[in-house]
């Protein structure tokens, strides 16, 4: 099993302008030094989290997706975040997961944010997305599912966990910081996986503020990464072997309690 490197954009967005946010993304992607295998933008990262999917939306296939179809295929490296999505007449906050040979997955929001009404615009998802990439398992979610441990529960099946990897994109406003923190931290522990956050900062129209926070954390709950306020542009590297040694020194999860979700 190899190591996996993985790359998280923090960055300011530039309000209902895809084509600046993908041109900005496109030069940090393009600033990169280094090989990376993964690389992690932002929830709704050509337009910051709205609630106009009428005028922000596009169907799959369109400008974005053939955008992030590039990018994936010129770095060699899968990207993923989500963005608005216009299909069979409703709209999804949807991430997409872009690998190298243009193969694409994707993962509806599960648990819309009824602070902001997004429930009334948007169609939540039914579907928890696993992917298995280069000897890894990845779960990726969005935004405020971090919020509900069941939905991102690391099972078992042959005594084997699901996934290896849980990421959050987002946009988690500031005064709720201190919630994301210790949520990621509790992702990770409980199921003892790497956990990634990647959130959005500045400060869009509707006067909410972001502060970054994003983070990387090992299956213990430690910081591997962290930045706080500032735009970054940030490679760590998984070790897989470390998870692997943890997970047979501290198996917590054989004695976790079997349930099925009903949706």
């Amino acid at each position: 099993m190899q190591d996996l490197k993985v790359t998280l954009l923090q960055s300011d967005l530039y309000w209902h302008q895809s084509e600046a946010n993908m041109a900005m993304f496109e030069e940090q992607i393009w600033s990169l030094d280094q090989a990376t295998d993964l690389i992690v933008l932002p929830e709704m990262f050509t337009t910051g989290f709205t609630m106009d999917a009428s005028e922000m939306a596009e169907p799959m296939g369109a400008r974005t997706f053939k955008w992030l179809q590039q990018q994936a295929e010129q770095t060699r490296a899968a990207i993923t975040g989500s963005y608005i999505v216009k299909e069979d007449g409703k709209y999804y906050n949807r991430l997409l997961w872009m690998t190298p040979d243009g193969k694409h997955l994707t993962y509806d929001k599960r648990h819309l944010f009824r602070l902001a009404s997004e429930q009334l615009t948007y169609q939540e998802g039914s579907e928890r997305l696993i992917v298995s990439y280069k000897g890894w398992k990845i779960c990726p979610q969005i935004c405020y599912d971090l919020r509900f441990p069941v939905w991102s529960r690391n099972t078992t099946k042959d005594n084997t966990l699901e996934y290896d990897l849980l990421i959050f994109v987002a946009n988690w406003p500031a005064p709720r910081i201190s919630a994301w923190d210790v949520l990621l931290k509790a992702r990770a522990i409980e199921n003892s996986c790497y956990t990634i956050g990647v959130n959005r900062i500045g400060e869009d129209p509707n006067g909410v503020s972001y502060n970054g926070h994003s983070a990387v954390l090992d299956p213990k709950g430690q910081v591997i990464y962290y930045k706080e306020g500032s735009a970054a542009v940030q490679t760590v590297t998984l070790k897989r072997l470390e998870l692997d040694q943890y997970r047979d020194k501290f198996p917590v999860h054989l004695d976790a309690d079997d349930f099925n979700i009903q949706l």
